[in-house]
C-alpha cells in the first residue's frame, strides 16, 4: 500500500513538473525589441513635429508623466483627454508652474486613435501631448512599459484610455505616494474595492464583479497577497520606483499589473492602495473567456519564472544602453 502511495505521488509530481515546464517554455512572454520608428513621437510643434522620445534613465524634466495605452480607442479616448485637460487647468490655477507630458501610446490601432489624439492637441493647443504609434500591437502591458521607459516626469502615472477612473483622483494617489515614500521609492495604485470606506463611487456589472473576485482569488493562491485590486488601470510611480520596475518587466499583455506588484514586493518598494471613483465603460477589448484563460496561464508562467530563478531582478541599465532594451 505504501509503495502504491509513493508511486502515485511520484507520478503526480512528475506530471506537475512536466506541466510546469510546458507552461514556462510555451507561455513565457518574449517582448520584441523597439522598432526605430517607435523612438519618436508626434506633437503640434510646427518646427519639429516628429521628435525623439525621452528616457526614464535621465533626470526628470517635468512634474508628471501620464502614459495612456490605446488600441482602437478613437471613440473612448476623447473623454479621457477632456478629463485630463480639465484637471491640468484646475491644477495650474493652484500651481501655475505645474508641468506635465501626456504620452498616448497607440498600440498598432486599426482605427483613427492617433489622429483623434492629434486633433485634440491641435484644437486645444495641448503642446504637452506626445503621440507614439507602435508598428505592431504589443498588448496593454507592452504599451505601458514602452511609454513609462520614455517618461520624463518626477512621477509617472499610467491610466486606461476609456476614462473609467475620474482623473482628478490622481491628487489622492500623489498625496499617499509622497507620504509613503522611502528613499525616493513609492507606488500608489487605484483601487475599486474600498469605496465603502472612502465615499468613492464604483459602478460595475455583476459579471465583471464576479470575474474580479475569481481572479483575485487565483492571484492570492499564487502568492500575490495584500492587494485588493491588482487590475485597476490607474497606477502612479515615483521616478526611481518606475526605473526599478519597468526595466525588469517581461509581460506585455493584460497580466502585466501582477508582475508590477511582484517586482515591487521583491524589491520592497513602498506600495499603497487608494480608493478611486470608477465606472464601467462599454467597448472593452477583452474577451471574457479567451482572455481569462490567457491571463491565468500567463500569471502561472510569471510566477514560475520568478520562483525558478529564470528571471532575475536587475538594476535599470546604464545610460549607454538602448532605451528600447530592458534588463532581462
Amino acid at each position: 500500500m505504501l509503495q502504491l502511495v509513493v508511486s502515485l505521488g511520484v507520478g503526480l509530481a512528475t506530471v506537475l513538473a512536466v506541466c510546469a515546464g510546458l507552461v514556462v517554455q510555451f507561455k513565457s512572454p518574449r517582448p520584441r525589441p523597439r522598432d526605430e520608428s517607435e523612438n519618436y513621437y508626434l506633437c503640434i510643434d510646427e518646427k519639429h513635429e516628429r521628435q525623439r522620445l525621452g528616457d526614464l534613465r535621465s533626470e526628470a524634466t517635468v512634474d508628471l508623466s501620464i502614459v495612456v495605452p490605446a488600441y482602437n480607442e478613437e471613440e473612448r479616448l476623447p473623454v479621457l483627454l477632456d478629463d485630463v485637460r480639465r484637471y491640468v487647468a484646475e491644477r495650474r490655477r493652484r500651481e501655475p508652474r505645474f508641468s506635465y507630458e501626456l504620452l498616448i501610446m497607440d498600440d498598432g490601432s486599426r482605427d483613427k486613435t492617433l489622429e483623434v489624439a492629434m486633433a485634440h492637441a491641435r484644437k486645444h493647443g495641448v503642446r504637452e501631448l506626445k503621440a507614439v504609434r507602435h508598428v505592431v500591437n504589443r498588448g496593454k502591458g507592452g504599451a505601458v512599459t514602452q511609454g513609462v521607459m520614455s517618461a520624463q516626469g518626477r512621477f509617472v502615472l499610467f491610466c486606461d484610455a476609456d476614462g473609467a477612473t475620474r482623473f482628478s483622483d490622481i491628487d489622492a494617489l500623489l498625496a499617499r505616494a509622497q507620504a509613503a515614500a522611502r528613499g525616493g521609492l513609492a507606488i500608489a495604485i487605484g483601487s475599486r474595492n474600498n469605496q465603502a470606506l472612502s465615499g468613492t463611487v464604483v459602478e460595475r456589472s455583476h459579471v465583471r464583479a464576479f470575474l474580479q473576485w475569481g481572479f483575485h482569488t487565483y492571484v492570492t493562491i499564487l502568492g500575490v497577497r495584500g492587494v485588493r485590486d491588482t487590475q485597476c488601470g490607474f497606477k502612479l510611480f515615483s521616478r526611481e520606483a518606475a526605473r526599478r520596475i519597468f526595466y525588469n518587466m517581461h509581460v506585455e499583455r493584460f497580466i502585466f499589473d501582477v508582475e508590477i506588484l511582484l517586482l515591487a514586493r521583491y524589491q520592497r518598494i513602498p506600495l499603497v492602495e487608494v480608493p478611486v471613483n470608477w465606472h464601467e465603460v462599454a467597448g472593452s477589448k477583452m474577451s471574457i473567456v479567451r482572455d481569462s484563460i490567457q491571463m491565468a496561464l500567463d500569471l502561472l508562467a510569471v510566477r514560475l519564472n520568478y520562483l525558478l530563478g529564470r528571471w532575475k531582478i536587475a538594476h535599470y541599465p546604464e545610460a549607454s544602453a538602448s532605451p528600447g532594451a530592458s534588463a532581462r
